[in-house]
């Protein structure tokens, strides 16, 4: 048995596979990697982490390469079954595009109840053409997982998955999002939301805006805080 739970990159899931069954990093990483092979599962080398759920798999130790993501892809075409890909389609989203954007959403926040009202933010910023402007994806682009806060000069980053500089989704996924993310983006509801940032009584929780000149109001009340705390 082994268990998966957040994984970031291909190299974290190479390494994970690789440390625990016979196939060396070596073999997994030239499947992962390979238009070719990827294409197999409607993937490619950028969404290939679109397949993996967080679970518990059950693998024989000698399981080859292919074998194992072959069965970690059953797992995901279980769960991306009819009802669930129609309430994709409801979002106008397909099941990739639908965990890209879960992944975002998993990376801003580990409390459930604000899920889909982050989820409703950035699925109204792509219905609007803006640039999702997420934080996390600049930590991908960076492939730096431990930065607290994004500065000015990270913005700068260039990077297919820095939001700040393209619109749009990023090429694949930051993130192996928890079912609670999916559902979250798969029941967002509808809102006007456009932004958020956190609360300035640091429960976690965020305040929602749907114009600008509200999100600066509820950012200045987060800053003052930030100064009361020095």
């Amino acid at each position: 048995k082994l268990t998966i739970n957040k994984l970031r990159t291909t190299t974290d899931l190479v390494k994970l596979l690789s440390s625990s069954l016979e196939p060396d990093s070596a073999t997994f990483a030239s499947l992962i990697s390979s238009e070719e092979y990827t294409a197999k599962f409607g993937l490619d080398s950028s969404t290939i982490m679109c397949a993996v759920l967080p679970d518990t798999y059950e693998f024989f130790w000698n399981t080859s390469a292919d074998n194992a993501f072959r069965n970690i892809e059953k797992n995901y075409k279980k769960f991306w079954n009819e009802p669930r890909v129609n309430l994709a389609k409801n979002q106008g989203l397909t099941p990739v595009e639908a965990t890209i954007i879960a992944s975002i959403v998993d990376e801003e926040t580990n409390l459930t109840e604000d899920k889909p009202k982050i989820a409703s933010v950035y699925l109204n910023r792509v219905r609007k053409g803006m640039k999702l402007q997420a934080d996390p994806t600049v930590k991908f682009a960076i492939g730096d997982f431990t930065i607290r806060r994004v500065t000015g000069k990270m913005l700068q980053t260039e990077s297919p998955y820095n939001t700040y500089m393209y619109a749009g989704l990023p090429p694949g996924p930051i993130c192996t999002p928890s079912l609670s993310s999916l559902q979250a983006v798969l029941e967002a509801p509808k809102t006007t939301y456009l932004y958020f940032c956190a609360k300035a009584d640091f429960s976690g929780y965020s305040s929602f805006a749907s114009t600008f000149d509200e999100q600066i109001k509820n950012a200045r009340e987060y800053q003052k805080a930030l100064d009361a705390r020095g």
